[in-house]
C-alpha cells in the first residue's frame, strides 16, 4: 500500500491519537514540526513554548522507539518563516505520500487551514475525529439543539451516565450529582501543603530552553526554573502524586487562595492532559478508584472529575458550536486594553500582585485566581473580552483556544450575554477576603467601600452593577444585589462612581507585552 504522511500537532502527544491509530508504523511517516507561526500568532509565554517543544521532541523519540519513522523539524530547521503549510508541502515533496492524515485540531484557525489544504496540496487530506474527547463535536451539537439554555450541569450528568463514573446504578453516587456546596472552604497555611511533582530538565529540555531563550527572549514570562513534566512517564508520576497527596483535600479547598501558596491542592494536570501526555478519562477513573478504596472523599473526587468530563468537555462543545463568531461576542461593549500591570504584577492590590507574579513566573494560576481575581477585575474595569482572551492565551501553559476562549468570553467575562453562565462572575473585595488571606497584608482596606484607601474591587463592583443595570437587573440571580445598591444614599452612590472613576483613571495600557 502507498504510504501516508501523518501530521501530529504539539497538543496531540499520545500514541493512540486517531491519526496514528489509522496508520501503520511499518509503512507511514510521522511529521512533527516546531514552527514560528504557531509560537508567535500570539506571543506565548516562554515557558509554554518550551513545554510544548520539549514534549514534542520527547514524544518523537517515544514514537521512534515504537517503530515509527518520524520526520522531526526543530525550530532551527523550520526557520523564521516556518508554518504548518510550508512544512507539510516540503514533506510531501520529500516523502511522496499518497495522502496526508491529521487528527482534528483544537483551534478553529488551524481547522480552517486544514480544510484549505484539501484544494491546495497535491495529495488528498483526511481529517479524523479527536477520540481523546468523550463527546464528539456532532454529539454536542445534537445535545445543544433546541435547548433554550446550555447549562453545563445537565451536560455533565449525561457524561456521568455515558462514562459510568461515580454512578450507583442509574443514580449518582452519594445521591447527588454535584457536591460543590462542600467545596468552598477558605484554607489556612499548612506546613504540610503538597507541592506538584517537579522534574529536572534533561539534555533534550536544556536544548529547548536554549532555543527558546535565543529565539523568543522578548516573549512574556520567566523561562526558568523549568520543572514541568515533558514525557508520558513523568506526567504519570505527576498524576499519581496528585491523587495520593493532594486530591483528598482538593474538594474542600479548590476555591481557596493563600498568599505564598501557588498551588494549594490543585492538580496542575491540565497542562499534561491538554498536551496529550495524560488521558483525561484514565485520570478520572484513577480518581474514582481512589474514592472507592476510601482514600479520597466523595466531594473531592466528584469535584475533580466534574472539571474534566463536565467542564472541559462542555467548553470544547461550546467552542465548536459557536465559532467562528463566538470570538467577537461583547455583551457589555467593553473596550479597555489590558492594564499594564497584568504584564508586570506591579500593583498595590495584593491579590492581583500575587496572581500575576505567579503567572509570569510559573505560566500557571489555578482557576479561582483566573476567574475571581484577574477575570473579575477585568470585567469590573471594562476590559475588552477579546483583549483579555488573548492575554489568557498568551500567559498560561495549559491555554489552548478551544478551552480558554469559552472560559474567558463565556464564564469569566459574560461576553456572550449568558449563553454559558447564568450570571456574571463579579465580586467585591469581601469575596476575596473570605476565600483568601491576601487582604491582611494589602495596602488597601477591604472594609472600605470608597476613598483612596478602599479596596478597588469594592467601588468597581457597585459601579459595574450601576453601569449595566439595563442588561442585568432582570437576572434573578442579581436582584438582591440591586436591592442592596438601591438602599445606598444618593451621596454614597456618587462616592462609588467617583471612586471607581479614580481607580480606572490610574490604569495605564501601553499595549501588548513587551
Amino acid at each position: 500500500m502507498p504510504k501516508k504522511l501523518i501530521l501530529v500537532l504539539g497538543d496531540q502527544l499520545t500514541p493512540n491519537v486517531s491519526s496514528l491509530a489509522a496508520s501503520d508504523p511499518a509503512r507511514d511517516v510521522v511529521l512533527m514540526v516546531e514552527v514560528v507561526e504557531e509560537a508567535t500568532y500570539v506571543r506565548h509565554h516562554k515557558k509554554k513554548i518550551a513545554l510544548i517543544f520539549s514534549a514534542m521532541r520527547h514524544f518523537a523519540e517515544e514514537l521512534r522507539a515504537a517503530g515509527w519513522t518520524v520526520d522531526y523539524r526543530t525550530i532551527a530547521d523550520t526557520g523564521k518563516t516556518g508554518s504548518f503549510t510550508s512544512e507539510v508541502a516540503r514533506a510531501i515533496k520529500k516523502h511522496k505520500p499518497s495522502s496526508v492524515i491529521v487528527t482534528e485540531p483544537g483551534e478553529y484557525r488551524v481547522r480552517d487551514m486544514f480544510e484549505r489544504w484539501k484544494t491546495m496540496l497535491t495529495v488528498p487530506v483526511e481529517i479524523l475525529r479527536d477520540t481523546r474527547f468523550i463527546c464528539a463535536i456532532p454529539e454536542f451539537a445534537d445535545w445543544a439543539r433546541d435547548r433554550k439554555q446550555l447549562r453545563m450541569e445537565y451536560f455533565y450528568r449525561d457524561m456521568r451516565r455515558k462514562t459510568g463514573l461515580l454512578m450507583d446504578g442509574d443514580k449518582p453516587e452519594g445521591g447527588k450529582w454535584n457536591f460543590d456546596a462542600e467545596n468552598r472552604k477558605p484554607a489556612k497555611t499548612d506546613l504540610f501543603m503538597p507541592r506538584p511533582h517537579r522534574v529536572k530538565p534533561d539534555a533534550t529540555t536544556e536544548a529547548v530552553l536554549a532555543d527558546v531563550q535565543s529565539r523568543f527572549a522578548k516573549h512574556f514570562g520567566d523561562l526558568e526554573p523549568f520543572w514541568f513534566a515533558v514525557t508520558r512517564k513523568d506526567a504519570e508520576k505527576a498524576r499519581d502524586h496528585f491523587i495520593t497527596e493532594a486530591l483528598p483535600r482538593f474538594g474542600d479547598f479548590q476555591d481557596a487562595m493563600l498568599e505564598g501558596e501557588r498551588f494549594l491542592y490543585h492538580s496542575v494536570l491540565s497542562i499534561y492532559i491538554n498536551l496529550g501526555l495524560l488521558d483525561p478519562l484514565d485520570v478520572c477513573r484513577r480518581a474514582e478508584v481512589a474514592y472507592r478504596k476510601g482514600r479520597v472523599p466523595l466531594n473531592a473526587a466528584e469535584g475533580f472529575i466534574r472539571q474534566i468530563i463536565g467542564w472541559r468537555e462542555y467548553v470544547r462543545g461550546i467552542y465548536w458550536l459557536r465559532m467562528p463568531g463566538y470570538i467577537d461576542e461583547n455583551h457589555f461593549m467593553h473596550t479597555r486594553s489590558v492594564p499594564d500591570f497584568y504584564w508586570t504584577g506591579d500593583t498595590d492590590m495584593a491579590c492581583l500582585k500575587a496572581a500575576i507574579t505567579q503567572t509570569k513566573e510559573e505560566a500557571y494560576a489555578h482557576h479561582i485566581q483566573r476567574l475571581m481575581l484577574t477575570g473579575n477585575f477585568a470585567l469590573l474595569a471594562g476590559v475588552s473580552p477579546q483583549a483579555l482572551h488573548e492575554w489568557y492565551l498568551i500567559v498560561y501553559a495549559d491555554a489552548y483556544e478551544w478551552v480558554e476562549l469559552p472560559n474567558t468570553l463565556g464564564m469569566s467575562q459574560f461576553a456572550d450575554g449568558g449563553l454559558l453562565a447564568s450570571k456574571p462572575y463579579v465580586a467585591s473585595g469581601a469575596y476575596i477576603n473570605r476565600m483568601s488571606n491576601h487582604c491582611k497584608g494589602c495596602r488597601y482596606d477591604v472594609k472600605q467601600r470608597t476613598g483612596p484607601d478602599a479596596c478597588p474591587f469594592n467601588a468597581l463592583y457597585w459601579d459595574f452593577l450601576a453601569r449595566n443595570r439595563g442588561k442585568l437587573e432582570a437576572n434573578p440571580r442579581m436582584v438582591q444585589m440591586y436591592r442592596t445598591y438601591d438602599r445606598f444614599s444618593d451621596a454614597d452612590q456618587a462616592d462609588i462612581r467617583d471612586s471607581a472613576q479614580a481607580t480606572l483613571a490610574t490604569l495605564t495600557s501601553s499595549g501588548d507585552w513587551p
